[in-house]
């Protein structure tokens, strides 16, 4: 494999990958493998004449593999070469659609299944799989037991508007939206458990942080409080940020994220209870902060307009198609900067407003979350929400019967909420009165209040969205590139 070579200076090796990238001098033909582990430089010369016809006959994304001796060279991508001995064509590729020019957001989301061959996509998907060995990694290390969820359930596990029906034999149920309920029946039985695997909500929404299709971690404790809970879900983030970081440096630097920023993930996070975060919301100095960041914003959008006029004046006179691909590429990037800048400065008076004038006892929106985090240079918790805008499972504060003994994660930089967790309602009375407050008929829960009349204890967990957590340790705009083929309102192809 290409992510090898570096260890085998002098050796003979055999690769087998796709044709990522090729020039000619005449003499030699120098080709870009990739490999799925990494990209190489293959040197070909003319007088192996079979291999050097064969690798001229090359095109984009055509498979092949080669034969030859390793040499290591800084400048060579990845650090080594192979001089190649012999070559072999697997398939000469067709023109392939996607080229170096820049191309616009629908046109790759509708060939994903070719855009994922480029950089950025394998980038945030190596990413995605250190999130998800070091998330497994951290709870089988606690002493979790992994629990299969049922994708297939008879009712909501969250609220009835985002359900999605499924025709199943003769009746009707729905996607799961949470693995909670059904998994606080096997914390019962295993004390610490987690589940892992996909979750469907059916919201009408487009927002960058929304997809219809995403995957979730749940771990639920027995004999657990909120401050268990809170501080199991610190320790997990702390331990994920850490090996991304350890793991994908070279991921996150071709990103452009900033890793000194992922570094200060560590213990304590920041803490507010919901009516602090809403007396700061209110509060003068956000107030004065985010009109400094609005005029800080205006003069930044003033900069990308005059690079962006000057790119558009130098492409007329650019000569060579290198040239022009290039600046190109920059037109459409700065482009679609200016275009979301605008959007944001735009939304900005508005999002101040409703700060401004936020009232107790609403959930907190996707601008209050922004809001609130971009105060902060780690993670901040959340905590003790208005009953009326939680779920029905969320026990009641002992102390103030508004609120419920919860938490909300949000992610630092503006990225908002990536965990959501909670002490479960372990009294069978007071969870029945939740669920009718909630428009929900206990009757459809008759399992699910079992596990209060029999040997009920204190328990909670919590639940991370895989997308939002890759989102934010990426530094990404939409949680539509941290998956392999997302899935939004409006988009089901590929």
């Amino acid at each position: 494999m290409i992510c090898d070579l570096k260890t085998m200076a002098g050796q003979t090796v055999q690769l087998r990958g796709w044709l990522h990238g090729k020039r000619s001098s005449g003499k030699v033909c120098f080709l870009v493998m990739r490999d799925g582990t990494g990209i190489c430089q293959c040197i070909v010369e003319a007088a192996m004449a079979d291999a050097f016809a064969g690798a001229l006959a090359l095109t984009h994304e055509s498979s092949f593999e080669v034969t030859g001796t390793v040499r290591l060279d800084e400048r060579s991508p990845g650090g080594a070469e192979v001089a190649v001995s012999g070559l072999r064509c697997f398939q000469v590729a067709d023109e392939f659609p996607i080229t170096r020019k820049a191309h616009g957001i629908d046109f790759l989301m509708n060939n994903r299944h070719l855009w994922l061959r480029s950089n950025r996509p394998t980038a945030i998907l190596r990413v995605r799989h250190t999130v998800i060995k070091a998330i497994r990694d951290f709870f089988d290390g606690q002493g979790f037991t992994l629990v299969d969820m049922p994708i297939l359930v008879p009712g909501a596990g969250e609220d009835r508007q985002s359900l999605f029906p499924v025709e199943y034999f003769d009746e009707k149920v729905f996607l799961t939206q949470t693995g909670q309920l059904y998994l606080e029946g096997a914390c019962m039985a295993l004390g610490k458990v987690y589940c892992f695997g996909p979750t469907f909500r059916a919201e009408k929404s487009k927002t960058r942080r929304h997809l219809t299709e995403f995957w979730m971690v749940e771990p639920e404790v027995a004999f657990a409080e909120l401050e268990d809970v809170m501080a199991l879900a610190e320790d997990m983030i702390c331990a994920v940020a850490g090996a991304v970081v350890s793991a994908n440096r070279a991921e996150l630097e071709f990103l452009g994220r900033d890793v000194e920023a992922l570094g200060k993930i560590a213990k304590p996070f920041h803490r507010l209870t919901y009516s602090e975060a809403v007396e700061r919301l209110r509060g003068e100095p956000i107030r004065r902060a985010l009109e400094e960041e609005l005029e800080r914003d205006t003069v930044r959008l003033q900069g990308l307009v005059a690079e962006l006029e000057a790119c558009e004046q130098s492409l007329a006179g650019a000569k060579k198609g290198w040239q022009q691909d290039k600046i190109d590429a920059r037109i459409r990037e700065l482009r679609e900067n200016v275009q979301d800048l605008e959007q944001d400065i735009r939304a900005r008076p508005e999002h101040i407003r409703l700060a401004q004038s936020f009232t107790w006892g609403k959930d907190l929106g996707g601008s209050d979350e922004t809001i609130l985090s971009r105060q902060f240079d780690r993670p901040v918790f959340v905590t003790e929400y208005p009953r009326d805008a939680k779920a029905f499972y969320m026990k009641v504060s002992p102390r103030d019967p508004r609120v419920v003994r919860n938490f909300d994660l949000l992610a630092p930089e503006g990225y908002g909420e990536i965990i959501g967790g909670s002490q479960r309602e372990e009294n069978i009375g007071t969870i029945g009165e939740s669920m009718r407050a909630k428009g929900l008929d206990p009757e459809d829960y008759p399992w699910y209040l079992d596990l209060r009349r029999y040997g009920s204890v204190p328990h909670g967990g919590f639940g991370l969205g895989v997308e939002r957590t890759v989102a934010w340790l990426c530094g990404l705009k939409h949680v539509r590139e941290t998956i392999a083929f997302p899935r939004t309102m409006g988009r089901v192809y590929p």
